[in-house]
């Protein structure tokens, strides 16, 4: 099924998107996906195809900077507190009641954040590859890559930059996939092919090192375990460490996990099984 696109207004005056994907019957909780920082909602097109036919709507939000929604000229709303804004103004304004969420990396920080501060709202949340502790390691890698080599010639040529960058943590991903994965994070403009997000998020991150000072979610985890939560760890991941993934486990003894074998971070959310886990646990959910 296509998916449809509905826009609200920032408090400040950003337009901003979401995707929607509509099942035939409805049945089940809806679905909001939440993705990573410089990700947008085609992410979870695959995903979304497979929960549509389960039953359930499912609505993916553009943070501001990224995919579909605008870009902002002062860089330093693309942060967590504007970001937490824009959800709750999305969700007054789309007319968003009870959901599930699922959030990639960021996302899932949102996630943890929205049902902290809504719990009513939230009735499960799908963490995929992010705990309340992220590992230094990983977002240095990623501060080092954020808003570099925007452009790229072709799509094999975006297709191979993401070979180079990503095959060690995605070993099974062949040429079919890293072009996949290039339409998914790329987009075709009047300039060419680049990245789909405003190359200033660079900004946001800045210089991480020993000395760097990372944020602790373990209080916000700790608040919310009523929650039902899924956690979903790519066996490759250099953000959520297998130490953390297990102090998630016994802080929150309810709480799901599931492995995902030869990805890293984050995980795709492309193979049949991860799919089948997630749509198991939110058919547990009201």
């Amino acid at each position: 099924m296509q998916p449809r696109y509905r826009e609200w207004q920032s408090h400040d005056g950003i337009a901003l998107s979401a995707t929607f994907w509509k099942p035939r019957q409805p049945t089940g909780i809806d679905v909001l996906c939440l993705p990573g920082l410089s990700r947008n909602t085609r992410d979870f097109a695959p995903l979304a195809g497979y929960l549509t036919g389960c039953g359930h709507r499912v609505i993916a939000m553009d943070y501001r900077g990224r995919g579909r929604s605008g870009r902002h000229p002062d860089w330093r709303t693309y942060s967590i507190e504007c970001e937490a804004k824009d959800i709750d103004a999305g969700l007054a304004a789309l007319s968003l009641g009870r959901l599930a969420v699922v959030g990639t990396s960021r996302g899932g920080l949102h996630g943890m954040l929205l049902a902290w501060r809504a719990p009513e709202r939230v009735g499960g949340l799908v963490l995929n590859d992010i705990g309340p502790e992220i590992s230094r390691a990983g977002l240095k890698r990623i501060s080092g890559e954020i808003g570099g080599r925007m452009r790229a010639a072709n799509w094999q040529e975006a297709a191979e930059r993401l070979h180079g960058a990503l095959a060690s943590q995605f070993p099974r991903v062949d040429a079919e996939g890293w072009l996949r994965l290039a339409r998914q994070l790329y987009v075709e403009t009047e300039d060419g092919i680049q990245l789909d997000y405003d190359a200033r998020l660079a900004n946001t991150l800045g210089v991480i090192d020993e000395e760097t000072e990372l944020p602790d979610l373990w209080p916000v985890f700790d608040a919310i375990a009523r929650v039902p939560m899924l956690a979903i760890r790519g066996a490759h991941s250099d953000i959520l460490s297998v130490e953390t993934f297990s102090r998630m486990k016994e802080r929150s003894p309810d709480l799901e996990r599931h492995t995902i074998a030869d990805e890293g971070h984050a995980p795709l959310l492309w193979d049949a099984e991860t799919q089948v886990v997630i749509t198991r646990f939110l058919s547990h959910l009201r």
